[in-house]
């Protein structure tokens, strides 16, 4: 654990979720490749491909542009864009997109969280109120983390995705708590600890890189705390 910068009390922790929490690799990945080997089964779409997939979801953010926050709604364009370039009648769209999305939530919730993220956060929950922000989609209930929050905030639903104030904000207002006796802890240096900082925030970077912080990407500004593993949060009992 490496301190950066000095220390206001702490009153709340917040989290980031993917590789925060939990190790992320490839479940986005799989989550999209079975979202789109559903969407083959319409005659239609047989040849779509994942690289089309994603073009298209580019496509759609360039004229869109605000569309990134919600991860979602992003994603829901994209079907309905696709469908679009299709003789699918509109009237069939509504369900292919709902089976499309459900099957993306299957598999983007199977997830296997550490048990030492269970242990430490049930030691941190008995002293600290804890709250999750998150830019990605992912239903703390459903992979088991629900009992250990107060709420779960995501970019879309709830503002401007990290690191834009508006969620932050509300966490801060939820919690009934000044944001600088909040940590946020995440592992990403430009949402996570430009974005808490930037909002008052007290900041802990999880260093999954194993790389000096100095010579990571987006590195323009410190954490208050550097970590490389989740469980050494506990030294702040």
């Amino acid at each position: 654990m490496y301190f950066y910068r000095s220390i206001h009390c702490i009153k709340a922790f917040t989290f980031d979720l993917d590789d925060t929490l939990y190790d992320n690799s490839m479940i986005v990945e799989k989550a999209e490749e079975e979202m789109v080997k559903m969407l083959q089964r319409h005659e239609q779409l047989c040849t779509l491909t994942t690289s089309d997939f994603f073009a298209e979801k580019y496509a759609v953010l360039t004229s869109y542009p605000e569309i990134y926050h919600d991860v979602i709604v992003w994603r829901i364009q994209t079907i309905k864009s696709l469908l679009s370039k299709t003789n699918i009648p509109v009237s069939k769209f509504a369900d292919v997109i709902d089976e499309s999305v459900t099957c993306f939530n299957f598999w983007r919730h199977k997830i296997n969280v550490p048990e030492s993220t269970h242990l430490l956060l049930t030691k941190l929950a008995t002293k600290y109120p804890l709250a999750v922000i998150t830019n990605g989609n992912v239903d703390i209930h459903q992979i088991g983390l629900g009992d250990y929050f107060q709420f779960s905030l995501r970019g879309g639903e709830h503002g401007r995705s990290k690191p834009f104030p508006e969620i932050f904000d509300l966490a801060s207002d939820k919690l009934a708590i000044p944001s600088h006796h909040i940590l946020h802890v995440g592992d990403n240096l430009l949402t996570d600890v430009n974005g808490a900082i930037n909002n008052g925030f007290l900041a802990c970077f999880i260093n999954i890189y194993h790389r000096n912080i100095l010579h990571l990407d987006n590195a323009s500004c410190l954490p208050h705390i550097e970590i490389t593993q989740l469980p050494e949060l506990e030294n702040l009992l």
